[in-house]
């Protein structure tokens, strides 16, 4: 199959920009996954469609201010020179070992190996800095941090959400909140997984009062959510690794659902691809671990019976996952009918905008 296959056209008007007004207001595009037939309806009756003994996981991992700005010290210039020149937005995606980052750095041209990066507050004076250990493709850099124990505290102090490219305004005071799950706890994330970001304490105590467990795992979500697919067919695509956890009461869960025949829906991307991953190398015990799992139309499902998603990219692998979901002959054609019926109706795409259930 071709990455063009996965294409449809989207109004520029439904990309949201901002949250919507009440967390949990957001509409919810039902879709039967045997046969493709849709529904709409609203995120806040999800409790209404699922029922006592489902297992509902989500993805507690939280969401760091990854964005940076920094200036350039020089190759030859002290690390406290008070004159240092250029400035560069720096993405932190994933942590690598202690002080170490991947990082998606623009303009890359001017950010070579060896270059220290001082990374200022609001009165000009470095908090962080940073050496630039190895470049790869498209502005991608290793950074290595100077050791500091309070380096998550003053990430907090400057950095920004790493809102994605396609919200056309820079970050504000609501996006600290707003671009987080309400039960996000580890920190690791360079985005938000959005499917989570509906949730309310007040959906998932009812959800829990209905008889439907709720479960979590923590994927840290990193740079391939940032990449554009650049390959012509799929067979080609590699993803990035992501590490995640897999906890023992979640791992009790599923194992228990899976013997009973229980239904398991997996609250977003983020989380499908951690519990396929960990079925596909027989590890759905206690662990932590790492995956770049691409799952394509031709995927076997072995945990994952419900699945609730945002509306993808174009031509993005998450849409692809989304057509794998919804069957191995007519997924794509479903997952493509879905979303024209959403464009059509007007719902509102991407990380802040509606989401579709899917069982």
């Amino acid at each position: 199959m071709l990455v063009s296959d996965f294409d449809f056209e989207l109004p520029e008007e439904l990309i949201a920009q901002h949250p919507p007004e009440v967390r949990g207001s957001s509409r919810m595009l039902r879709v039967d996954r045997a046969t493709g037939a849709v529904a709409d309806d609203y995120f806040r009756r999800l409790p209404e469609h699922l029922r006592a003994g489902d297992l509902m996981v989500l993805n507690d991992s939280r969401v760091l201010p990854a964005r940076l700005y920094a200036v350039r010290a020089g190759l030859s210039t002290q690390a406290n020179s008070p004159s240092p020149t250029g400035r560069i937005e720096v993405l932190l995606t994933q942590q690598l070992g202690p002080g170490e980052w991947s990082a998606l750095v623009r303009p890359g041209r001017k950010v070579p190996v060896g270059e220290t990066l001082l990374f200022p507050d609001d009165s000009g004076a470095a908090v962080l800095s940073a050496e630039v250990l190895s470049a790869g493709e498209f502005g991608e850099r290793t950074l290595r941090f100077a050791a500091d124990a309070r380096f998550l505290e003053k990430l907090d102090r400057i950095g920004h959400m790493p809102l994605p490219p396609y919200i056309h305004r820079d970050d504000s005071g609501e996006d600290k909140a707003r671009y987080q799950t309400v039960y996000a706890q580890t920190p690791g994330s360079a985005a938000a997984p959005t499917a989570g970001l509906h949730f309310t304490p007040e959906i998932l105590s009812e959800l829990e009062g209905r008889g439907v467990q709720v479960q979590r795992v923590t994927l840290h979500v990193g740079l391939g959510t940032f990449q554009p697919v650049r390959v012509e067919r799929l067979e080609d695509i590699r993803l990035h690794t992501e590490h995640y956890t897999l906890p023992a009461a979640t791992a009790d869960a599923i194992n228990s659902a899976l013997r009973d025949g229980r239904r398991i829906i997996a609250a977003g991307t983020t989380t499908t691809r951690t519990l396929e991953h960990c079925a596909a190398v027989g590890r759905l015990e206690a662990h932590s671990g790492s995956t770049n799992i691409f799952i394509q139309p031709g995927h076997r499902f072995r945990v994952v019976s419900g699945l609730l998603t945002n509306f993808h990219l174009p031509q993005s692998t998450l849409l692809m996952l989304v057509s794998a979901f919804l069957g191995a002959e007519k997924g794509r054609e479903r997952a493509l009918a879905a979303y024209a019926h959403a464009v059509g109706e007007r719902y509102r795409f991407f990380s802040y905008g509606d989401c579709m259930l899917i069982l």
